[in-house]
């Protein structure tokens, strides 16, 4: 049995969340929302609420509720730079922790070779190196704004080279794959005739962007040996209701999934299916983006005057989408053990959050850098902020 190591930042979140008092600024979701605040901004009068308390609790849609999968498609129309995408190109998932593992237990396994970049979710790597894959880690690097470098991904392609691994909005930098280079990966994975699987959960928070600069789905661009996940939880606020989804305009992709999600879960909840179909319906879905893209660009204007007022201490590429920045803590001029300081900066201060080198470097890499999710309750990031400056004046050079 393949031993699959620990996923760290999942730990990490495990141990420390729960500590009395704790300011967490570590969450990548946007700040929750209630059904209650769901039915207030939906702008269609008399409509009716998101839950059908007369409907028998069968298994439901195996694929997801047609509506569901409608609106689902609908998401990809909305920011106009993504060509239409059919509800039959969907299936509806136990979140996308359970989509990104259906691809890959679906389209990967022994004497394959996956490409992923990193830093990324340890799972987008470590599962497919689970299922007997090799892995190659294509790094984004902080001078090149953490925007991968496409002549580095042709120099890491092999002949059994099966699929390319990209995150678009990044996990956890908050960068972007602008479209001329998310086109360059497309070309390579065609050329190679190489599966492109893009993680778009953060997708479509960008909120640092002119409409002309928002990077399309990869679904968009015209390779069908592409497949995607997302779900409800970060961009759209409701991770508690554990919806995600896997789209392709490939059948032959959708239907290998399909197969594998039969040996999974089935389907997803009647009730939570009836609350992401009324979330991405069209009379909330966009006031939902719209407070979540409002709350993103306010505390991010908090977070970029905290770095600037600590230019000695904080270096980052300030995030341009999503919900996190990756910030790297100096103290003198040297990079802080970034796994002890967020150990003590929490047990001093409560103030929560993830370390980079533990968390999202594999060999070491990222030295000093933490995690930052600070698209929560800006009261919250305020208030976890202010302690945070008080402990670099009392305990950094």
């Amino acid at each position: 049995m393949v031993k699959i190591p620990a996923f760290e930042v999942e730990q990490w979140m495990d141990k420390y969340e729960n500590t009395p008092g704790v300011l967490n600024i570590a969450e990548t979701c946007a700040s929750s929302i209630s059904v209650r605040q769901l039915i207030q901004l939906n702008d269609q009068a008399g409509a009716p609420p998101p839950l059908g308390f007369s409907t028998r609790m069968t298994y439901g849609a195996i694929r997801g509720s047609e509506q569901l999968r409608r609106n689902i498609a609908d998401t990809y129309a909305d920011d106009g730079t993504s060509s239409a995408v059919s509800p039959d190109d969907i299936i509806v998932t136990q979140g996308a922790i359970s989509a990104n593992h259906l691809v890959f237990y679906s389209l990967v396994g022994p004497g394959d070779h996956v490409v992923c970049v990193f830093p990324t979710y340890q799972q987008l790597y470590s599962v497919p190196e689970s299922l007997g894959a090799e892995v190659s880690l294509w790094e984004l690097k902080a001078k090149n704004g953490f925007i991968p470098d496409v002549a580095e991904l042709e120099m890491l392609v092999k002949v059994n080279t099966k699929m390319i691994v990209i995150n678009n909005p990044n996990n956890p930098t908050g960068a972007i794959i602008p479209k001329a280079v998310l086109t360059q990966i497309i070309e390579v994975a065609r050329k190679h005739d190489i599966i492109v699987f893009s993680d778009e959960v953060y997708r479509p928070l960008f909120h640092g962007l002119e409409a002309e600069d928002v990077p399309p789905s990869a679904l968009s661009l015209g390779n069908s040996k592409v497949v995607v996940t997302s779900s409800t939880s970060k961009a759209w606020a409701l991770a508690g209701i554990r919806v995600g989804w896997v789209a392709s305009r490939d059948p032959t992709i959708i239907e290998q999934v399909a197969v594998a999600r039969d040996y999974t879960t089935i389907s997803v909840s009647q009730l939570d299916d009836q609350v992401a179909r009324y979330a991405l319906g069209a009379s909330v879905r966009p006031h939902l983006l719209k407070r979540n893209m409002e709350l993103a660009r306010t505390n991010l204007g908090l977070l970029e005057r905290f770095v600037k007022d600590h230019p000695s201490h904080c270096f980052w590429i300030k995030p341009t989408a999503g919900t996190t920045a990756f910030v790297q803590f100096l103290n003198g001029s040297e990079p802080v053990d970034d796994d002890a300081f967020c150990r003590d900066v929490l047990e001093k201060t409560k103030v929560m959050f993830v370390p980079g080198a533990r968390c999202f470097g594999p060999r070491g890499e990222f030295k000093g850098f933490v995690r930052i999710g600070y698209v929560s309750e800006t009261e919250v990031l305020q208030q976890a902020l202010e302690r945070l400056g008080s402990y670099i004046k009392e305990h950094m050079t």
